[in-house]
């Protein structure tokens, strides 16, 4: 079994896997791994990092020194393909012209997903997290807790390897003994922050990432991992061992050709092919989950991006992973007489309570860091340290106008200067007029690496008015129709942007900063669009009842009992950590549990 196309897929699949990305992948290693056959409907092509990925060339290799472009549009060395905010041929719309009322959309049409293009910081969602209404009276309680999650979080941390440190955080819950790899140092501006924050109330620690600090443990993990299950042992150890450390030298946007940081590909599809029991369909746009006259999935039709001509794939088992949105796009378009509202919605939630994190940024200039002597500090290609969120007293019982709270990410240091390094140098110089010549070189060598700015991203609790729904005349190049998006920020949030905005500013002075004139009052103006963290999930919520959510505590969908998610759709809410470990560890959790109901006989 390995990549098929549409005429050589097998009569029928155990499992048939929409989506090769972090849910997608997790949920077909794991079941590849106890031996069930899989298959993988993946809407992008194949795509391999360890040949394809542009880690080691310069700027000037690349047309139009790297710029964004419309088909690149986070630049042309950014590991994507058919990405990005607006794709040719598939659109979305918006209910409003209001730019407040906005949603972004960022999806990536390749292999592996989203898994190629995100930062890797890997956050454990904590107790309260799962509980906001107990916690905050606000939004739903998950009908799990963080005790279901907890070993899951460790086994996929050891899986991908993260690298970390426990701090024995309120609600950032520390990993096992022997879980996390070891964080690599702070950089010389992260120090400065460390032991200047304390006045400002910040905590600066070292942040979890999916990045290897250094080889993984091929001997021990892998038992650790598949206990009495030698194939599986055989197999990881030895993608194990294919990975190496990184080396601290390249942007890990740009992939990574020696497997040091985590992607759906290196960690989860290669072992997984490697059982024989997993085949993958690329360049397969999925259209419909099909069901039998009594309501049970029967597989998933597909168009053929290559051909243009309709295929199906038949499975005892469907499990939806093509990135919350569009699998919430494909539950509401695959109608029929049984489900004439769209799949798994009897309780008319598909689409509903839709959360992105609450984001908004501010910088300055840090005149301690002038001049310097240079030196260089890559690093992991993003943070090595952050700001947990930590005033758990002051909005106990949402005391500060807005449940739950939010962290801080940082850069800082002397990555490798590109094109744009010089950029801003004439503010921070002043003055007035133009540099040139020798005064621009030195104004660079004296501000090089001494701006910081600090981004927040916190707790979006679902509201009625953030919702999508599909658009009744626009279609796809395929003829699939396509969503539309409903947004709206309540109170709750843009009180939080509010505090986001004056905390940073206080953090920023107290580290000696310059810091930009205050914002406007339009609180709208400071903080970031709905969708543009591309952390969106929800549309398929998990809960206690069918008459109040999609799925229940296993993301399996009440409505059709063979029907899993496996993607960010059966979030609650969106916490104050970034959202793919927690999606990997609940496609673990759902994978398990497929496992033991096909054992049974029951799926």
């Amino acid at each position: 079994m390995a990549l098929v196309t549409s005429s050589t897929l097998q009569d029928a699949y155990d499992v048939v896997i929409v989506g090769s990305g972090a849910g997608g992948g997790q949920a077909a290693y794991t079941l590849t791994m106890e031996g069930v056959k899989v298959l993988v409907i993946e809407a992008g092509r194949s795509f391999d990092p360890a040949s394809e990925a542009a880690m080691f060339q310069l700027p000037s290799q690349a047309p139009l020194r790297a710029v964004p472009t419309p088909d690149k549009q986070y630049g042309f060395h950014d590991c994507s393909i058919e990405s990005g905010w607006d794709i040719p041929g598939e659109p979305y719309t918006q209910n409003s012209k209001e730019p407040d009322k906005q949603f972004r959309w960022w999806r990536q049409r390749m292999m592996g997903g989203r898994t190629n293009h995100w930062g890797r910081i890997s956050l454990r969602n904590g107790p309260y997290d799962f509980k906001p209404r107990s916690r905050w009276g606000a939004g739903f309680d998950w009908p799990i807790s963080y005790d279901d999650v907890a070993p899951y979080y460790d086994k996929v941390e050891l899986l991908v390897g993260v690298f970390g440190s426990n701090e024995g955080l309120e609600n950032s819950p520390d990993s096992s003994p022997g879980v996390l790899l070891p964080p690599p140092a702070l950089r010389v501006g992260e120090l400065y922050a460390q032991k200047h924050g304390v006045r400002a109330g910040a905590r600066v620690t070292s942040i979890h990432r999916a990045v290897l600090s250094r080889a993984q443990d091929a001997e021990r993990t892998p038992a650790r991992l598949h206990p009495g299950n030698s194939k599986a042992q055989r197999l990881l150890a030895e993608n194990m061992r294919r990975r190496a450390a990184c080396f601290w030298a390249t942007d890990c946007h740009r992939g990574c050709s020696i497997g040091a940081n985590y992607d759906s590909q290196t960690v989860h599809l290669r072992p997984a092919l490697a059982t024989g029991n997993l085949d993958i369909l690329p360049n397969a746009m999925a259209r419909e989950v099909t069901v039998n006259r009594e309501g049970r999935a029967t597989g998933v039709t597909f168009i053929d991006k290559l051909t243009g001509s309709e295929g199906h794939a038949n499975g005892r088992v469907v499990v939806l992973a093509a990135s919350s949105q569009e699998s919430v796009r494909l539950l509401l378009n695959s109608k029929s007489n049984l489900f004439s509202h769209g799949l798994a919605n009897s309780s008319g939630k598909v689409g509903k309570y839709v959360t992105d994190s609450v984001s908004s940024s501010l910088g300055g200039l840090i005149p301690a860091f002038e001049g310097m002597p240079v030196h260089n500090e890559d690093g992991a290609g993003g943070p090595h340290a952050y700001v947990p969120w930590t005033m758990h007293a002051e909005n106990r019982n949402g005391g500060l106008g807005f449940p739950g709270g939010y962290h801080l990410e940082f850069m800082s240091g002397r990555q490798m200067p590109s094109m744009t390094t010089f950029l801003g140098v004439d503010g921070f110089a002043g003055g007035g007029g133009v540099l040139f010549g020798s005064r621009l070189k030195e104004e660079v060598r004296r501000f090089y690496g001494c701006s910081l700015g600090f981004g927040a991203q916190g707790t979006m609790l679902p509201n009625d008015g953030s919702f999508c729904e599909l658009d009744p005349e626009v279609k796809d190049r395929w003829g699939i129709p396509v969503l539309r998006f409903h947004w709206q920020w309540t109170d709750f949030e843009l009180n939080q942007v509010r505090h986001q905005q004056a905390h940073i500013r206080h953090l920023l002075e107290e580290l000696g900063g310059r810091v930009k004139p205050f914002a406007e009052a339009d609180v709208f103006k400071s903080m970031k669009p709905g969708g543009s963290v591309i952390h969106e999930v929800g549309g398929a919520i998990m809960g206690a009842s069918a008459a109040e959510s999609v799925t229940n505590q296993w993301s399996q969908t009440w409505d059709v009992k063979n029907l899993f998610l496996a993607d960010g759709a059966p979030f609650a809410s969106t916490a104050d950590k970034n959202p793919t470990l927690t999606i990997m560890a609940l496609a673990w959790r759902m994978a398990d549990r497929v496992v033991e109901e096909l054992r049974k006989g029951n799926l």
